[in-house]
């Protein structure tokens, strides 16, 4: 498959940052100031030469191979202000990040067309969101971090949420003030300098998180964060809720705890501070099982058959051949 130009969106950073671990050029409009999907190369990340800023007025004049939506904003507004009529018919796919949030079972995706290719991040969004007949598949996170090894040195559990306070139930903000009364916790992450230690740049989080004897997931329904995933290889123990696709990532003894009962998570947390060693044993598991689900090179070649196939689809629907949908695990 020869490399791609593709026009996206930066939406989500570190999941951008991730998707362009490929020989396939990334092309992200920018705008003064920086809207919304609009920031381009920022974020602190370390962006390769496949990835190249394009102001949005100029997007017009540029050839694309296909169209990756990121949110409900570019696939609704942002196409129709900057893309021709000719790059508007070129191969679409549609990158859903999230659960749906109106209803968790009973809400039609935004996109409702046989000629893109909505792409999920977990199988649990796959399962609540109603796709009608937009061909859909699979893509299961992938990270890499720095060769980064865990310590757990630090008797204190850690929690990694962007805004948690200011986003509520939702993210578990009740959650973490309820367990931080009776377990030690520290909370990182954009927006939590009251009441948090703030952001940690990503290339440093690694190496912060590693001393932290575990790692503490208080979100009720979103997607799998990429930082669980993150913190998974870096080889720290996972505590949390057994919702969303998290119910399916930890393993009980294995890799960490996961229970809707905040009491016996409480209970497990309070035994991994006074029990280094179980916590050591429970972080290699959940390095083992990142290794094997989250590695960044199958990642990207769910991401090229991805590509490949929506590439190909308006052919393969003349054939009237169904599409092979590409499913993310090793």
């Amino acid at each position: 498959m020869r490399p791609l130009r593709i026009l996206t969106w930066h939406v989500h950073g570190s999941y951008l940052y991730y998707l362009t671990q490929s020989r396939h050029h990334f092309y992200l409009p920018v705008k003064p100031g920086h809207p919304e999907g609009y920031g381009g190369r920022l974020g602190g990340l370390p962006w390769s030469d496949n990835v190249h800023d394009v102001p949005a007025e100029a997007v017009r004049e540029q050839e694309f191979d296909c169209v990756l939506f990121q949110s409900r904003k570019n696939y609704q507004d942002d196409q129709y202000e900057i893309l021709s009529a000719a790059q508007r018919q070129l191969p679409r796919l549609y990158l859903e990040h999230d659960p749906p949030q109106e209803h968790p079972t009973n809400t039609c995706h935004p996109v409702d067309d046989a000629n893109i290719l909505l792409v999920h991040v977990t199988p649990f969004n796959a399962l609540m969101w109603d796709s009608r007949r937009t061909p859909t598949c699979v893509i299961e996170h992938g990270v890499m971090v720095p060769d980064v090894h865990y310590t757990g040195e630090l008797d204190r559990g850690l929690v990694v949420v962007n805004g948690l306070r200011s986003r509520g139930r939702r993210l578990g903000a009740d959650i973490f003030e309820r367990v931080q009364q009776q377990v030690p916790l520290d909370l990182v992450g954009m927006g939590t300098n009251n009441g948090g230690l703030g952001e940690i740049p990503h290339l440093q989080l690694p190496a912060f998180q590693a001393r932290y004897r575990f790692f503490f997931n208080p979100i009720r329904y979103t997607s799998l964060g990429l930082a669980v995933c993150e913190a998974m290889m870096v080889g720290m123990p996972i505590v949390g809720l057994a919702t969303t696709e998290m119910a399916t990532v930890i393993e009980n003894g294995v890799s960490g705890y996961v229970d809707t009962d905040i009491d016996r998570l409480v209970a497990v947390m309070q035994q991994l501070l006074h029990d280094p060693a179980e916590a050591h044993r429970l972080g290699e598991g959940a390095r083992r099982c990142a290794e094997e689900r989250f590695n960044i090179q199958r990642f990207t070649r769910d991401w090229d058959a991805a590509f490949a196939l929506a590439t190909g689809m308006e052919e393969r629907q003349r054939d009237s051949t169904p599409p092979t949908l590409v499913r993310g695990r090793a």
